[in-house]
């Protein structure tokens, strides 16, 4: 009799305490779980070695690469599915959360825990460990946020393609969160609003010389030299994304007026800078190297001269020191990133020396965007898979989707902090108006 689905979700229900909210279709063909309407989405258990990938590494890494393997799946809306999940899963609030070795005696103490262990080997079925997807990170030792640490992480997420982000972000090519007027408006309107925005805030004039931070594909130099005057560099630590900045900066006739270069941060020699953006980026930098962050930036920067800080915020924790990053950003998305919460970035911004003028959050803004890009992604599926692997385009779908309804129910945010290098006598070149950029 083929129940592999009926035992799966007695035992899910047995470790988790809940009922599971979504129904469960197993290699057998078997399907079990709570009545749906036709479109209601189903958890796909595709093969039994999910089950031993959970065994060998339980938890949030176990379950992320039977995704990406395409061991599990999801038949229906992804973000229905995820919502259903996230109480059972993700959201049970910090108490019920164990790790490593509490987790291990945890289980090893409790029968009922030790039972549906025995039921998980028998549902598995004999097996040495899975290797993990080929699209996983490899694990890299040493001390985090060095320079060439750091140019390994960024080479795992950004190098897999300039077509396939052309897909994912469509023209503007800008990988960050846009400024949506309405949901109405378009992903390339919202991201040259939130360009546009940035330069106003840095109140741009022609003949400044402007300082990228993490420029990505050239979108925001390329919008400050062509509506604002600006001489520009951009940075970024991708081979693939520098020469394809290149490439469009060659194809605007602005080489005369911007610089692309493959540089860290910390490597710059040649400020001041009238301005800096930094849009995206400082989530990469760590929170052990984020005041080295701060007061370069501050250095680079002339008296009186403005940066614009868009970074992603997460909450703040009753107690920081359990923080933990995120198993399958870290593995599969962003490796070494961390996030912050936005009191802290504002706090260690003032202490390089900056003055905080204005911070703007831009949460829903980034909803919107996620799910835009999901849309693009799902679109150019086939396209998608053919230009990366079928993993990677997985790992890209799920983390979009997931990240969306984060910032949709306030678990993450994400901030765009405006200071300044006010001079000793105090003059900070602000307007007296809060808003009035220029």
């Amino acid at each position: 009799m083929a129940d592999a689905a009926r035992r799966l979700t007695a035992l899910a229900e047995e470790v988790l305490g809940a009922p599971l909210p979504v129904r469960i279709r197993a290699w057998d063909r078997s399907e079990y779980g709570p009545p749906g309407t036709p479109s209601a989405p189903v958890l796909v258990i595709r093969r039994r070695r999910a089950l031993r990938r959970l065994l060998w590494k339980p938890g949030e890494l176990g379950l992320a690469r039977a995704w990406v393997a395409g061991d599990i799946d999801v038949e229906g809306d992804l973000y229905e599915a995820l919502e259903l999940l996230a109480g059972s899963l993700w959201e049970r609030g910090e108490e019920t959360r164990r790790s490593g070795l509490a987790a291990l005696l945890a289980a090893v103490r409790d029968p009922r825990l030790r039972a549906a262990g025995g039921e998980l080997v028998k549902l598995a079925g004999p097996g040495l460990p899975p290797r993990p997807p080929r699209e996983e990170a490899r694990r890299t030792s040493g001390p985090l946020h060095t320079l060439r640490r750091d140019k390994q992480s960024i080479s795992h997420h950004y190098d897999v393609g300039n077509a396939f982000y052309e897909r994912v972000l469509g023209p503007s090519m800008v990988y960050s969160c846009a400024y949506w007027e309405s949901p109405e408006s378009t992903l390339e309107e919202a991201q040259r609003a939130k360009l546009d925005l940035v330069c106003r805030k840095l109140a741009l004039e022609p003949g400044q010389r402007l300082l990228d931070v993490g420029c990505g594909w050239g979108s925001m130099v390329l919008h400050a030299a062509r509506e604002y005057g600006v001489s520009a560099v951009g940075i970024t630590l991708s081979e693939e994304q520098a020469a394809y900045a290149r490439k469009r900066v060659s194809e605007a006739g602005l080489a005369d007026r911007i610089e692309i270069r493959v540089q860290d941060y910390r490597e710059i020699s040649d400020g001041p800078f009238d301005a800096i953006s930094s849009i995206g980026m400082a989530e990469h930098v760590g929170s052990a190297r984020y005041a080295e962050y701060a007061a370069d930036v501050h250095a680079l920067l002339k008296p009186g001269g403005r940066l614009l800080n868009h970074q992603i915020a997460r909450r703040p924790l009753h107690d920081e020191e359990a923080y933990e990053v995120d198993e399958f950003i870290d593995r599969y998305v962003f490796p070494d990133g961390e996030l912050a919460p936005v009191g802290r970035t504002v706090a260690q911004l003032e202490e390089a020396g900056f003055e905080v003028r204005d911070v703007e959050s831009l949460r829903e803004h980034y909803a919107l965007t996620l799910r835009q890009w999901v849309a693009n992604l799902q679109k150019h599926w086939a396209e998608a898979v053919d230009l990366t692997s079928a993993g990677r385009a997985r790992v890209w779908r799920l983390y979009m989707a997931a990240s969306a309804l984060s910032f949709e129910r306030n678990r993450i945010g994400v901030n765009q902090v405006l200071a300044v290098r006010t001079p000793g006598t105090g003059a900070a070149g602000m307007p007296l108006r809060a808003r009035d950029w220029r």
